[in-house]
């Protein structure tokens, strides 16, 4: 199969003041944000990406745009609203320390799976469509364009974080565990043994190792030896 980079959008002023900003329209990128996405954009280039699929939100496309920015082989960005954000309900728009108060705050943090969002969605809900998009435009680019095709999905941290976890085999009461910082990228590639998640919440790093794309079948007896640079 194809391999999927990760990529959360850049800071907002939402998240730098603590606000839960869930799917309210106009949050944008901050000057932070900018510098973080044009920042990943940069380590992108190297990369010949067969294509962009972003959250329908502004400050997930304005993430895909630098992207593609800086691409050469595609310039076309796909919209999925099944990689936005999760529906937080009555919670979207409160801050996050007066969230701490409520009853739910604790099964959010310890038990995610049983947790449905007043006025929202359930998490596990979230996961489901989240993972089948994925997993979905995986094939399709495969089948365009070959199992060396790596692509980017730009989205947001609870999504990519219940996405790492169902790659990695962990339940959803875990994926808290899970870290994705702003414009971060992980790889996972879903191979035909299954999800093999190649990296975390990377912010620096050279990635032109990816260029060839991935081609793995079975996880190698001892660790193999890893990828070369292209």
């Amino acid at each position: 199969m194809a391999t999927v980079i990760l990529v959360r959008h850049g800071r907002t002023t939402a998240n730098a003041t603590g606000v839960l900003a869930g799917r309210s329209p106009g949050v944008k990128l901050d000057a932070t944000g900018h510098e973080q996405a044009v920042h990943t954009a940069d380590r992108l280039a190297a990369l010949p990406l067969v294509g962009v699929v972003s959250s329908p939100l502004e400050r997930c496309v304005q993430t895909a745009q630098e992207v593609l920015q800086r691409q050469a082989q595609t310039d076309d960005m796909l919209m999925d609203s099944d990689v936005t954000e999760c529906d937080y309900g009555a919670w979207q728009g409160r801050s996050l320390t007066d969230l701490a108060a409520e009853e739910l705050w604790s099964q959010v943090q310890s038990h995610p799976s049983g947790v449905t969002f007043p006025g929202g969605e359930s998490m596990a809900g979230m996961q489901a469509r989240a993972v089948s998009a994925i997993r979905r435009h995986d094939a399709a680019f495969e089948a365009e364009h070959g199992s060396g095709a790596v692509w980017v999905a730009v989205s947001h941290g609870d999504i990519i974080k219940s996405i790492l976890a169902d790659a990695l085999g962990m339940h959803l009461d875990l994926f808290q565990r899970l870290s994705v910082g702003p414009a971060s990228a992980s790889i996972v590639h879903y191979g035909t043994s299954g999800p093999r998640v190649h990296a975390v919440n990377t912010e620096a790093g050279d990635l032109s190792w990816l260029a060839p794309g991935l081609h793995t079948a079975e996880a190698p007896v001892g660790g193999g030896a890893g990828h070369q640079a292209s």
